[in-house]
C-alpha cells in the first residue's frame, strides 16, 4: 500500500484536533479570566531504508540517507497564560489579576480549586463565591449594611459600616501560583486543579513572592485574539483540504497500478 495514503490521514486527524483547539477558543472569546490554547505536533518515526552515514564505496559515505517519514501526532496542547485585557465593571466584588496568580476557591465537596476569574458575588451568609458558588479562600464574609467595599492592592479587605466611621478590615486575599502553570489540569468553569507537572501551589499576599497584584472593580477579559483565531483556522482548513487532496492522489496512483495489463 502507498505509504502516503496513511501519511496523509495522520496529517487530516492532526488538523482535526487543531481545528477543535481553535474552535474552544473562539467559542470562549468572552468568558471572563479564559485562557487560550495552541496545540502541538511531532513528526512520527521513520522508514529508515539507508541510515545517514551508511558507506557506500571504500572511502565514501551517504551524507543524507532515505529516511521516508509516516505522519504527525499531536504531542500536546499548551496553554497560554499570558494576561488578558481589564474590563471595567465598577462591581466592588469584581477583582482583576494584575500579573501572575490564582484566586483560590472551595467547592461544596471540599476541594481547593484555582481560578483566574475574579467575578465574586455574595452568597445568602455574605461569603464571597464564585459564580458557581464556590467560596473564596480565604474566606471573606461580609457584613450585612455595609456602605461601602474596598479591596486593596495586596488583597486587604475593608468595609464601611457608616459614612462617618472609618474603615473595618474584615479579611485578607491571597492568591496563589505555580511552578509552571501550563501544567495545570483544566476542570472547565473556569477552574484549574494541581498536577504532577504544575507542582504544588505557592501561596503568597499579591505583590509579594512573583505574585500580581488585585485590581478592584475591574475582571479579567479573555487573552484569546479573535484574528489570530480566524488566521489559525483558515490555515488549518487548508492543511486538512491539502491532505485530503494526497489522499485522492494516492488513490489515483493506485487505480493507475490497478489498470495495468
Amino acid at each position: 500500500m502507498i505509504k502516503s495514503l496513511n501519511t496523509a490521514a495522520t496529517g487530516m486527524a492532526a488538523q482535526q484536533s487543531n481545528m477543535d483547539v481553535i474552535a474552544n477558543n473562539i467559542a470562549n472569546v468572552s468568558t471572563a479570566g479564559f485562557k487560550k490554547s495552541r496545540a502541538e505536533f511531532e513528526d512520527l518515526l521513520y522508514h529508515t531504508v539507508k541510515e545517514p552515514g551508511t558507506a557506500t564505496g571504500a572511502n565514501s559515505v551517504s551524507p543524507n540517507g532515505v529516511q521516508t517519514g509516516l505522519g504527525v501526532r499531536t504531542a500536546s496542547i499548551q496553554k497560554d497564560f499570558a494576561g488578558g485585557s481589564a474590563q471595567i465593571t465598577k462591581n466592588p466584588l469584581d477583582m482583576h489579576i494584575e500579573g501572575n496568580g490564582f484566586f483560590q476557591v472551595l467547592t461544596p465537596e471540599g476541594q481547593l480549586l484555582y481560578t483566574r476569574d475574579g467575578a465574586f458575588k455574595k452568597d445568602p451568609s455574605g461569603r464571597m463565591v464564585d459564580k458557581n458558588g464556590n467560596i473564596l479562600q480565604p474566606e471573606v464574609t461580609i457584613p450585612p449594611g455595609v456602605v461601602g467595599i474596598d479591596i486593596s492592592p495586596t488583597g486587604q479587605v475593608s468595609v464601611l459600616q457608616g459614612l462617618t466611621e472609618p474603615p473595618q478590615v474584615i479579611g485578607q486575599i491571597d492568591l496563589a501560583n505555580f511552578v509552571n502553570p501550563a501544567g495545570l489540569r483544566s476542570l472547565g468553569r473556569n477552574t484549574f486543579s494541581p498536577s504532577p507537572a504544575s507542582g504544588n501551589p505557592i501561596v503568597a499576599r499579591p505583590g509579594q513572592n512573583g505574585i500580581g497584584q488585585i485590581s478592584q472593580g475591574q475582571i479579567e477579559a479573555s487573552n484569546v485574539n479573535i484574528v489570530d483565531e480566524m488566521v489559525n483556522m483558515i490555515t488549518a482548513q487548508r492543511a486538512y483540504e491539502t491532505n485530503s487532496k494526497v489522499i485522492q492522489t494516492s488513490d489515483q496512483m493506485m487505480q493507475a497500478i490497478n489498470s495495468l495489463k
